[in-house]
């Protein structure tokens, strides 16, 4: 085995950084080359299908059979003249990644000839196979079927020679089985609801778009020295490793300069990101050596999420032409930062606002402070299901290690905001207002413009902060949808702008004007919301006390967090907006718990196959090369040189026997345990096993392996080491 890991450092060492030079146009020119976007369609569609399809996507009407066909001719003869020679609805099952299964475009004419064909039918509607999908009890094993149905809303584009077109995809009784239906229902319901509250403010906004940018962070590790550590390939972490002498420390790898290797590989990545459409915008070093970051342009939710997990999917394929392996687990190294995935999240109308940038006048600052407010109260409310988002194996590893946000959910909104809602929460008194404090306030709120968007901070260890016009959602994971946490996060604040419109339309069927009730609304929900909010260090010890003091909680074990999606609140919250039934909330509950504990199931079996396979005989070996160096110092040495040399020696061999055997006892215990969790049916009482019991073991094991990396030859040593798994360039 060692043999292998220095054929792989050779291998590694001998790279030959591959140049990829972008194309001579402008980016311009080629951007969306590969997407049957709108001025795709222009092209080859009629002016009717046009028509239909841009209803369905700004209106969501249904397309019928007729205008499908002649979308699904234009399609394939756009595809076809790029081409094109299958095709795939491509969908997004509880896998945490995509599927697809494809089909070519031939069939036979009436007359026997083979032709390249694509109908109506075709492109709206297929039947996958359903039955060895995560569903968490909503499909049998021996229940087959499941439908995927067109989203004309993200449009179709191809990969290779493949036209790929964005489906949801539910069972055979019509219950979600995907992420996509659900966040298309949350984002329904975002509109409807903010187009309500807009009402009240201007007359004109008959739609509400929830945007998201998402800030992508992974690692590349060198193929040769990846495929060299079995826990990587198979579990996407190192399970097994010491921390290197120089990791991050200086703090030379962020914004540094980017290694020609590296850029060659981002390069190509990017060039064919933007023929797929998707608008990359930034590329940096992260914090960590050999990370990165790249983000794109804000878009709209949904094609947003389709287009991080089509990038993420793109990734893995480029780096194999730069003999790279990208990684995207939240935690692939311990001891340094692991990897997020930032959801920048706001709200913008048709008429071009961002219902989260201060304006310019009494108005529509006091709606910036509506739906600023009402964000904090759904937050606030809900943030036990917002944890639950974003909850996971691989994200336990990062979320309150100093490299993330904590588990307890907060949210920073900088001093500016905090001061002046403080002063509504004073100043406004729980009845009518006098003349003189409605002009003080609207000349407060007028103020906000001019100070806020330069001068408020950001807040790294916040995991829900304000940046001047969105608010950041930091604690998502690296290798997670994002649409699962754009679910809950849509969701609540829905549900929060209905509550939001019934408390104000009471007050104001009362008799007070409508201003004079938004306030009073307003600096109730401040005063309600108020604990959620947090300017300070989220690191800090202090703080936990003090959030267990404003009665935030706590959860940092992922089994437990993901109870949150069972209580009466959340059920409530998403079959009230009709995004979620009990059964399907409950059934993709299931599929967490299932998913968390095959993860740690998977990780103590490659651990335990690692160990007792490659270390502890490579341990041994090297323990019994000690022992022969003994026996020979016996052998040319008097009784008192043979003490004084060989003492040192004597104690290493009883440090690796030490190692070695607390080792072997604990993989067998381990195994013992695993053995017992298995036979646990109920699946969160299974899942909340692994997470305190197997998991404990992981750490134990590994700590005993680090030592013995220290000591055990080099020659030796089975496993590519951090020192060399970071830095070849």
């Amino acid at each position: 085995m060692a043999t292998i890991r220095f054929k792989a450092l050779n291998d590694a060492y001998k790279r030959i950084p591959k140049s990829y030079e972008p194309p001579a146009n402008m980016i311009s020119e080629y951007f969306g080359m590969k997407v049957f976007d709108r001025i795709k369609m222009r092209n080859y569609l009629s002016q009717e299908a046009y028509d239909h399809v841009m209803e369905a996507i700004e209106k969501g009407t249904r397309i019928d059979r007729k205008i499908a066909d002649q979308v699904a001719s234009g399609m394939k003869a756009w595809a076809v003249e790029l081409g094109a020679t299958h095709y795939t609805h491509w969908f997004q099952p509880l896998t945490e990644g995509t599927a697809e299964k494809h089909d070519t475009f031939i069939d036979f004419s009436p007359d026997g000839k083979v032709i390249e064909s694509f109908s109506g039918k075709l492109l709206a509607q297929q039947e996958p196979d359903a039955s060895s999908f995560p569903s968490g009890g909503i499909r049998n094993t021996f229940e087959a079927r499941g439908y995927t149905a067109w989203d004309p809303s993200s449009p179709a584009f191809i990969v290779g020679k493949t036209l790929s077109i964005p489906t949801i995809f539910v069972s055979y009784t019509g219950e979600a089985l995907d992420n996509k239906t659900p966040l298309l229902k949350a984002l329904h319901a975002i509109d409807k609801s903010a187009v309500d509250v807009c009402q009240y403010f201007d007359k004109d906004v008959t739609k509400v778009i929830a945007t998201l940018g998402w800030e992508q962070e992974y690692f590349l590790v060198d193929e040769a020295l990846y495929n060299a550590r079995p826990d990587l390939v198979l579990t996407q972490r190192t399970l097994l490793g010491h921390a290197s002498a120089k990791d991050q420390q200086l703090e030379d790898q962020y914004f540094g300069s980017i290694s020609e290797r590296v850029t060659a590989y981002i390069n190509e990545f990017e060039i064919e990101a933007y023929k797929l459409g998707i608008p990359v915008k930034t590329r940096h070093n992260e914090v960590a050596p050999n990370q990165f970051e790249c983000a794109p342009i804000f878009e709209e939710c949904n094609l947003a999420v389709d287009h991080n997990i089509l990038l993420m999917d793109l990734m893995r394929r480029v780096a194999r032409h730069h003999n790279f392996a990208v990684i995207h687990h939240e935690k692939p190294f311990n001891f340094i930062n692991g990897s997020g995935k930032h959801c920048n999240w706001s709200l913008s109308t048709n008429t071009g606002v961002n219902l989260l940038s201060p304006g310019k006048n009494p108005k529509s600052n006091l709606q910036f402070l509506t739906f600023l407010v009402n964000i904090l109260k759904a937050v606030h409310k809900h943030a036990d299901l917002l944890r639950a988002s974003v909850a996971s194996a691989g994200n336990a590893h990062r979320l309150g290690a100093n490299e993330a946000p904590p588990a307890i959910i907060s949210a920073f909104i900088g001093k500016q905001l905090t001061d002046m809602l403080d002063k509504i929460e004073k100043k406004v008194p729980n009845k009518k207002m006098t003349p003189d404090q409605k002009t003080e306030l609207k000349l407060n709120i007028i103020k906000v413009p001019q100070i806020l968007l330069d001068n408020t901070d950001r807040n790294r260890t916040s995991p829900f902060a304000f940046t001047g016009n969105k608010f950041e959602f930091r604690a998502v994971g690296a290798g997670a949808s994002p649409a699962v946490a754009m679910i809950a996060l849509n969701s609540a604040v829905a549900e929060q702008l209905i509550e939001f419109k019934k408390d104000t339309d009471k007050l104001i069927d009362k008799g007070l004007k409508k201003d004079e009730a938004i306030f009073q609304i307003l600096r109730q929900y401040i005063i309600d919301s108020k604990p959620i909010r947090f300017e300070g260090n989220n690191y800090c010890e202090e703080w936990v006390q003090e959030a267990l003091k404003r009665g935030l909680t706590n959860v940092t074990n992922p089994v437990e967090a993901f109870d949150a999606y069972l209580t009466e609140r959340s059920q409530k919250l998403f079959a009230g907006l009709d995004i979620m039934t009990a059964r399907e909330n409950e059934a993709r509950t299931n599929v967490k718990l299932d998913n968390y504990t095959k993860r740690i199931q998977i990780e103590a079996r490659v651990l335990g196959d690692l160990v007792m396979n490659h270390i502890v005989p490579v341990a041994i070996r090297y323990q019994t090369e000690l022992i022969q160096n003994v026996k020979g110092l016996r052998d040319l040495f008097d009784e008192n040189d043979y003490r004084d040399l060989a003492g040192s020696r004597l104690e290493l061999i009883r440090t690796i026997s030490h190692h070695v055997s607390y080792i072997k006892s604990k993989v067998h215990e381990m195994i013992e345990a695993r053995k017992v969790a298995n036979k646990i049916e109920d699946e969160r009482t299974k899942a909340y096993e692994y997470s305190t019991t197997i998991v404990s073991y992981l750490e134990d094991i590994r700590y005993h392996v680090d030592k013995l990396e220290l000591i055990v030859d080099d020659e030796y040593w089975p496993l590519a080491k951090y020192r060399e798994l970071l830095f070849i360039r």
